[in-house]
């Protein structure tokens, strides 16, 4: 073989390995996700996530979006989804799987959200980061959240007053909120919001808690008649969710790609996830407003006696906490702190 063609040939092996690195480089993430494409969370939070996650990197990873559980599973699985690697990427709630992030509860808890789901939210990654980086140890944290203040969307009457909810059967989304319900006279009826529509429909339920926000893509605005707000600086409940990877996925990155995605992780993805949940509450009301809907505003004092009446919650919590080894109080307070650190000031 003459040197020439010897180095082309040489140099034809170190392109075609070259190409061979590159290509083995170009990774795929699935996004799998329980609500429609157009719910205010993938559209406008995981979908740009995604895009910007593409470009920054080059094009060397693609984000696939599977909304609605198209990969299949009930909304509860998303999670062990991603930690046994079905799926790279998920977002969920962690009050799907009662008790086994027992921490992340606390900001679940009664009268403990701000009315902002953003600045909430931004206190939200400040307690994972101190607090609950062991409960989500076996995946890659990408951002915690909240949404807005929950509300109560009824068919027939408002709730106006505490009695109302006597014996009303309530769509509950967590645990926590499910005993709330029950301290508060209602009878909780636990179940994914995606089959919180259906449940309406056929009268299973008689209303549930949910956001405005997520009324809209759901239609529950069209299929209740009423709605009830509380009044003050906190909120009724709300609910803490994780958008997390795959723990293989994110180490086997290599340096310059996992930089992208810490690039686009933590507190300011976790307020964005929160501005966006704030900017469908709003345009969640204006829908109820629009169709005619009863909304009632619960003024100070009657909130007041709600408050009163969670406190047994509260206190069962700070117990069943202690008896799992973890300061309760301690928790709460902490939570308490940062939600007045962000929304407060």
């Amino acid at each position: 073989m003459t040197m020439p063609f010897m180095r082309a040939g040489l140099a034809g092996a170190a392109l075609l390995a070259l190409t061979h690195v590159a290509s083995a480089q170009d990774i795929t993430l699935k996004l799998h996700q329980m609500l429609p494409p157009q719910a205010a969370i993938p559209a406008k939070v995981l979908k740009p996530w995604g895009d910007k996650i593409e470009a920054e990197s080059g094009g060397r990873i693609t984000v696939q979006h599977f909304p609605a559980m198209q990969l299949g599973g009930k909304p509860p699985a998303l999670y062990d989804q991603t930690k046994d690697g079905v799926v790279e990427l998920t977002w969920t709630l962690s009050g799907y799987a009662p008790g086994r992030f027992a921490k992340s509860e606390t900001f679940e808890l009664p009268f403990m959200t701000a009315q902002s789901a953003e600045a909430t939210s931004a206190a939200a990654w400040e307690f994972y980061d101190k607090h609950l980086r062991d409960e989500y140890a076996d995946t890659h944290v990408l951002a915690v959240h909240v949404h807005g203040p929950g509300v109560l969307h009824m068919r027939g009457e408002p709730v106006a007053h505490l009695a109302d909810l006597k014996g009303k059967r309530l769509r509950g989304p967590s645990r926590i909120v499910n005993e709330l319900l029950g301290e508060l006279g209602a009878s909780p009826v636990g179940m994914p919001i995606t089959a919180a529509p259906e449940a309406l429909s056929k009268g299973v339920i008689d209303g549930t808690v949910v956001p405005w926000e997520v009324t809209r893509p759901l239609r529950i605005t069209e299929l209740v008649d009423a709605h009830t707000e509380f009044s003050g600086p906190r909120g009724l409940y709300t609910a803490f969710f994780v958008f997390t990877m795959n723990k293989d996925a994110y180490d086997g990155l290599p340096d310059d790609l996992k930089k992208v995605i810490d690039d686009n992780s933590g507190l300011e993805l976790s307020r964005q996830f929160g501005r966006v949940m704030d900017e469908g509450d709003t345009l969640g009301r204006e829908l109820a407003v629009k169709k005619g809907n009863a909304i009632a505003l619960l003024d100070p004092e009657e909130v007041g006696r709600w408050q009163a009446v969670s406190e047994k919650v509260l206190a069962d919590w700070v117990k069943a906490m202690d008896a799992k080894g973890y300061d309760g109080q301690a928790l709460i307070d902490d939570a308490r702190m940062m939600i007045a650190k962000y929304a407060d000031n």
